[in-house]
């Protein structure tokens, strides 16, 4: 008997359902963004906002009242919308030359996203690469960019930060990057200029503007390179006169070689090495203002040698500036600063900076010591023995005063009190100088040095005096004297005793023995000039002095 099984039935499966993409519309959001930033950075060179050219020159030169040029206008949507400038130049005021303020190969200028949505459309940043400034100065003694900053006084602008827009427009942060500033005095281009500088204005108050520049100072008719670098930071005011305008900067000049800046300053290299930094603060109105400076010198030496302990300086100065600083009047400079007791002063009046010759000046010192002369000395000369001392104070004030038609005079005097020297050549017999005197002289220019005793072992002391000018010096030797004793002054001296040794016995000659050397009667004279060497000579000729026998 067979048994029936039925058959068991199977399920029959589902169809299977397309499985949704749910990254597709993030591809496509994808897609487009990037479609978006190709349109942006493609498009804007291909729309024509040239007719904005016209709105943008007149609106500049409105604000620079100088005229303004540039070849075209292209639209920027990336990384901030604005406009790109080419050829951006804005001309010069016929009364200062033919050569543009202003002439920069491309200008940034940067929109304000939100003004985008106001009838004002404002620019937050302006950004010069590369320009080429002209500052000048007329014979007048006014700047080509006096009517710039008087006119920009005139127009109200809100703060460069502020957030929200208001009645009026905010100024724009300008900028400058890699910037030449020429100067020139009237239509001559002088060959001082700063280089790849770096310029910054703004403004923080409604009434104010700051500044901010640094760069690298150079001279083109020499070939100074490391001369450091130049910066200057502070504020501006608003004034309805240029010579009203308030100001307050500070100005630094560092790490520059002291040779370099002397190419710099004067077209040679000056023979002197170590660093010099130079900061200033002045603060009133560009009319009259207060002037504070300090001059640091570190390592100071010649060039041609190392000395064992070169000169570290540090001096103060301050004065009042006229005549929209033009002048310097109330002039007081001291070393070392205040704080310290003062070693020099300097005070004086400059009625005219393009003319020093019209200063009046009076250098004078309470008490400088001859320990300081001479370490100045050797210094300037590595011929003089490190192993010699000198006591002694330097007391005295020189001056000069220009009177009102040009004509010069000077006065005072400079006294160095009883100088023993001791040590080097000079061996274990000290030398003592008497009071020296240098005194102005019958030339503005001239200096004498009053009959100073010398004691060189003779029976009364010998003299030496002198005269001083911008050419060179004579010196005057008189009186008895050892001759071992002036030779040994002339060693431990070097730039006095140039010379000496000749007029009497070589060194190769046998020298009698110290007790048995007898004083000998001199005359001589000296002439040198500052860059040459030194001759003496026999004014009449030398006796020996004859001592006094006694019988018993």
């Amino acid at each position: 008997m067979s048994t029936f099984m039925p058959e068991t039935s199977t399920p029959a499966e589902a169809p299977a359902r397309p499985r949704r993409n749910f990254f597709s519309f993030g591809f496509a959001l994808l897609y487009l963004f990037i479609a978006c930033i190709i349109a942006l950075a493609v498009l804007p060179p291909l729309l024509n906002v040239n007719r904005f050219k016209r709105r943008i020159v007149t609106s500049i030169s409105t604000s620079l009242g100088r005229p303004v040029h540039l070849d075209s206008v292209t639209l920027v949507i990336l990384p901030f919308p604005g406009f790109k400038l080419e050829n951006f130049v804005v001309a010069e005021d016929p009364a200062f030359g033919s050569e543009p303020v202003i002439r920069a190969n491309e200008v940034q200028a940067t929109l304000r996203i939100p003004s985008l949505y106001s009838k004002k459309v404002e620019f937050s940043r302006i950004s010069l690469k590369e320009p080429s400034i002209n500052l000048v100065h007329a014979a007048n003694g006014q700047w080509n960019v006096e009517s710039i900053l008087l006119k920009a006084a005139q127009i109200s602008a809100a703060p460069t930060a502020q957030a929200k827009a208001g009645p009026d427009p905010r100024f724009p942060y300008i900028e400058a990057t890699e910037a030449r500033v020429n100067i020139k005095s009237g239509l001559e281009k002088l060959p001082f200029s700063l280089t790849e500088a770096d310029f910054a204005l703004w403004l923080p108050q409604p009434s104010q503007w700051r500044v901010r520049v640094s760069g690298k100072p150079t001279r083109t008719d020499t070939s100074a390179s490391d001369t450091g670098v130049v910066s200057l930071e502070g504020t501006l005011g608003r004034a309805e006169r240029f010579d009203l305008i308030p100001i307050d900067l500070s100005a630094e000049w560092k790490s520059a070689p002291l040779g370099e800046a002397s190419r710099l300053l004067t077209g040679n290299d000056a023979g002197v090495r170590g660093e010099l930094r130079l900061s200033a603060a002045l603060r009133g109105t560009l009319g009259t203002s207060i002037l504070k400076t300090s001059v640091d010198l570190r390592g100071l030496r010649r060039a041609d040698f190392v000395p064992d302990r070169p000169i570290n300086l540090r001096a103060d100065c301050q004065a009042t500036t006229g005549e929209t600083l033009h002048a310097l009047h109330e002039i007081r400079c001291s070393w070392p600063p205040p704080g310290d007791p003062t070693l020099l002063a300097l005070t004086g009046d400059l009625p005219s900076l393009r003319d020093p010759a019209s200063a009046s000046f009076q250098l004078g010192t309470p008490g400088l010591p001859a320990a300081t002369l001479l370490q100045w000395l050797r210094v300037a000369s590595p011929r003089v023995s490190p192993d010699i001392t000198a006591t002694g104070t330097l007391t005295g004030s020189l001056s000069r005063t220009t009177a009102a038609r040009r004509s010069v005079t000077s006065s005072g005097q400079l006294t160095l009190t009883p100088v023993i020297l001791t040590g080097g050549p000079l061996g274990k017999t000290p030398i003592a100088l008497g009071g020296a005197t240098i005194s102005s002289g019958s030339r503005a220019d001239s200096f004498n040095l009053a009959p100073t005793s010398l004691a060189l072992g003779g029976k009364e002391p010998a003299t030496l005096e002198g005269s001083f000018d911008y050419v060179g010096y004579s010196l005057h030797l008189t009186g008895n004297l050892l001759p071992t004793r002036l030779l040994a002054l002339a060693a431990a001296v070097p730039q006095f005793g140039d010379g000496l040794p000749a007029l009497f016995l070589p060194p190769s000659a046998p020298q009698p023995p110290p007790s048995k050397e007898l004083p000998i009667h001199v005359d001589l004279t000296s002439v040198r000039t500052w860059n040459g060497g030194q001759s003496w000579s026999r004014t009449t000729p030398t006796k020996p002095t004859h001592a006094k026998t006694h019988r018993r």
